[in-house]
């Protein structure tokens, strides 16, 4: 809950000022997918999770099983195979991960490089969410950020163009005949 920061207009002399009261133990988790496909609309799949944090209970961030649970869904609606484009973050590592990969046909996952954020065209949406509806707000509290981040994500959902201009600002293209490799796990 605590506000991203932006540029903005104030009054010559007068340094604009939002107060917020201390961090919070709350935290949102999103994780999202922008789907892509020749000759169809891009589109972004998300899902998002309110952690409460609790001393001594578990993770409070997403876990491999709900990546897992948000790729399984991506599928059923997309109804095509997926080839999934991973940073490396602890959690997409996972063996459990990798073993349920491993165990569908329809699933290959291909890894970014160690640090390469500028590959990622998922990046470009929290880029996009950060400079827009979560700019200098300051959040009232857990149902005020949770519409704001709804009506942002759904906004870049409804305009195909954005997750087009994602995936334009990593400098990679689609291809007819995509050349991806199944790493042996």
């Amino acid at each position: 809950m605590t506000p991203p920061r932006a540029r903005t207009w104030g009054r010559r002399g007068h340094t604009p000022v939002v107060r917020v009261r201390g961090r919070s133990w709350r935290r949102w988790s999103i994780a999202a997918m922008c789907c892509y496909r020749q000759g169809e609309a891009s589109r972004l799949i998300y899902r998002s999770r309110r952690h409460r944090k609790h001393k001594g209970r578990g993770r409070d961030s997403f876990s491999w099983r709900d990546y897992r649970d948000l790729v399984v869904r991506a599928h059923i609606q997309l109804k095509a195979p997926i080839v999934l484009i991973w940073d490396n973050l602890n959690t997409h590592l996972a063996a459990g991960m990798r073993e349920y990969a491993a165990a569908h046909d329809w699933l290959t996952i291909v890894q970014l490089p160690s640090y390469a954020p500028d590959l990622n065209p998922a990046e470009g949406v929290w880029s996009l969410l950060r400079r827009g509806p979560l700019a200098n707000t300051a959040f009232t509290d857990d149902e005020h950020l949770e519409r704001t981040l709804r009506r942002g994500l759904r906004h870049i959902q409804l305009r195909p163009d954005l997750i087009d201009g994602c995936l334009a600002g990593t400098g990679l293209t689609l291809t007819h005949h995509p050349t991806t490799i199944r790493r042996p796990q």
